[in-house]
């Protein structure tokens, strides 16, 4: 911002006889190469700071104005230079507005006491009618927000977070509302008690309240037409169009939110996406989408996740109020109409088809189709790892981030075998395989809880699981080959036992558990240092899981450490393993083509795609 001078008499006359008018004009400063002929119409109140007038602005493609202030009421305003303010219908009041800025056709913009700019708002994701267990703030990512979330029963944890984000909160808070440089709002009704950073754009909108848009040069933020927001945070590279009502809501990194969407205390992460339909209480973690009208997100965490036509959750057994939730892992889907009755846990890449009564969990047998046929639920293990589905979502969802890497908060590991899912696929074996024991092989249908698991899938069940183990196994023995032929054994334990995915981030619990412990000790002192441990055990994924795995490999083939031979073994089984993979996608897509509307072309490039695969291999 400018160093600002008085007006001198003769550039109160100039504006004068422009038809400006000041409540003091002494209260009136200027920069020092002020040009008062580009001012028209306009009344000055309070404290106003103004900037020069030097540059065109571009209004629209190829249709530029001279920067200037016309038809416009200010009150304790600073502006800063080049900027272009026309035609507001009622006026701009207590707000700090940098360069190059293009205002117009707007009706309020105005900060008022008790502004919060959507900083600090507590809001209850998974329980609707709980006390509250995220709080909005720039910063906030998926793992702060699952970790949250998590661990909200515990009271001092609860309090010693709050209190390092309010700290953060406090230390950031602009004295005003702030608009930042390059920011273009035009034919917008209401902006109130606002921060909206460089470079982003609100066009059309209805109503802005107690929100801040996180544009910076690396991702800008849209604002389109008739959207309202509310007490809400919208981070760098997102977008929210076409009528779009949230309240309560954080919306991360890089996610489209559009086509009347509407949705309340909710938070939604890198690459979300939804349309059409509704989300309330839900927790929305990286890659959730969601397109269709009918579609209702509530008091669910989801992430890679696709929500079908007509999804629904119910989450109020109409007793003691809407309080009940579930969790769906990731890379979870819900087929058109599909419903889940609350609470519910679906393992990693489930896929749900009907409406699923009898509150299912599902953690230990991942990679299952459930399937609801009239009163009968059945389930299918381990079916997901063999599909067309399965195969395009693992290659699309890296080449979807469409974050820029300095933009990047949230932190996203694409690994679909990983020990967090392959984890689960050793206790979904162990499952099956005890059933099978118990029950025998003379039978036509197993039980699983209140679901039927047909016999013949569960004896495929623990043949796909199998097959995803040994090309997990493979995988990152050949990993860690090409940095290390002698095969090192790992040089931590931190890594063998239980996983977790906090919303993106793969970790070991053990090191869940640490970051715990150390923020109740109060080694933890701001809340910056808190998101680094979750980027510090990020960068040592690869670490502990060749710690687990090695554990795992040495499990599954009866050995007390791992030699070349083993090696060699190991990497037949993960070819065989994987051409046997390949080889089912295959018969799916083939399964799908024989329907007859896929086009030729679609399939065969599919299939060529899958020939390719062979290419990976050593």
């Amino acid at each position: 911002m400018n160093d600002y001078r008085p007006l001198t008499s003769e550039e109160i006359e100039v504006l004068k006889s422009n038809d400006c008018w000041a409540e003091d004009w002494t209260s009136v400063n200027v920069s020092e190469d002020f040009k008062p002929n580009y001012m028209h119409r306009v009344m000055l109140y309070g404290e106003v700071n103004i900037g020069s007038f030097n540059k065109n602005v571009e209004v629209s493609q190829g249709f530029v104005k001279h920067s200037g202030i016309n038809n416009a009421t200010l009150r304790n305003v600073t502006i800063g230079d080049d900027c272009l303010i026309e035609n507001v219908g009622n006026f701009i009041n207590n707000y700090t507005i940098g360069d190059d800025c293009y205002i117009s056709n707007i009706s309020t913009m105005e900060t008022t006491e008790g502004a919060t700019f959507g900083e600090g708002n507590l809001v209850s994701v998974l329980n609707e009618v709980g006390e509250g267990n995220v709080i909005l703030f720039s910063d906030l990512n998926s793992q702060l927000a699952a970790f949250m979330v998590k661990h909200f029963s515990d009271k001092e944890l609860k309090e010693n977070i709050r209190q390092l984000i309010k700290t953060d909160i406090e230390n950031k808070a602009p004295e005003r509302g702030q608009i930042g440089s390059n920011v273009k709002i035009v034919n917008t009704k209401e902006i109130t008690n606002c921060v909206i950073n460089d470079l982003c754009e609100v066009n059309g909108a209805s109503r802005l309240s107690d929100c801040t848009l996180l544009g910076s040069v690396h991702g800008n933020v849209y604002i389109g037409t008739g959207v309202i927001i509310e007490n809400s945070i919208i981070a760098e590279g997102s977008s929210v169009i076409n009528s779009v009502k949230i309240q309560d809501c954080f919306v991360g990194e890089a996610c489209q939110l559009s086509n009347g969407f509407t949705a309340s205390a909710s938070v939604f992460f890198a690459n979300s996406y939804m349309s059409n339909g509704e989300a309330c209480a839900a927790f929305c973690g990286p890659f959730t989408a969601s397109h269709h009208k009918s579609s209702l997100l509530i008091g669910g965490m989801f992430s890679f996740y696709n929500a079908g036509s007509a999804t629904n959750f119910s989450n109020h057994a109409y007793k003691m109020g809407p309080m009940h939730w579930g969790t769906l892992e990731r890379g979870s889907k819900t087929a058109s109409g599909a419903y889940l009755l609350m609470p519910a846990t679906l393992g990693s890449f489930s896929v749900c088809f009907g409406k699923l009564m009898h509150h299912p969990n599902t953690r230990n047998l991942p990679f299952a189709y459930l399937i609801a046929d009239g009163d009968k639920m059945f389930l299918i293990p381990g079916r997901n790892i063999t599909t067309v589905g399965l195969y395009r979502d693992i290659k699309k969802w890296p080449k979807r981030d469409l974050r820029a890497p300095e933009n990047r908060k949230s932190i996203v590991n694409f690994d679909w075998l990983s020990p967090f899912s392959v984890g689960e696929i050793l206790k979904g074996k162990k499952i099956l395989e005890s059933l099978r024991e118990v029950t025998g092989d003379n039978v036509s249908q197993y039980l699983y809880h209140e679901y039927i698991i047909p016999a013949t899938s569960l004896h495929k069940g623990i043949k796909y699981y199998d097959i995803a183990l040994r090309i997990y196994m493979g995988a990152v023995l050949k990993r860690v080959l090409k940095r290390d032929p002698a095969i090192t054994p790992p040089s931590t334990q931190t890594g063998v036992g239980d996983w977790d995915d906090l919303s993106g981030l793969l970790l070991p619990v053990s090191e869940e558990e640490r970051i715990v412990k150390d923020m109740r000790e109060g080694n933890i002192e701001t809340i910056q240092q808190l998101l680094e441990r979750f980027e510090e055990i990020n960068n040592n994924y690869r670490e502990y899981q060749w710690a687990w795995t090695y554990s795992v490999i040495c499990d599954y083939y009866g050995i007390s450490e791992i030699t070349l031979e083993d090696a060699n073994r190991i990497h037949e089984d993960y070819i065989r393993a994987r051409r046997s993979w390949i080889a089912e996608i295959k018969k799916d897509a083939e399964k799908e083509y024989a329907m007859g509307d896929v086009e030729e072309e679609v399939f065969r490039n599919f299939v060529n795609n899958l020939d390719k695969e062979v290419e990976y291999e050593n």
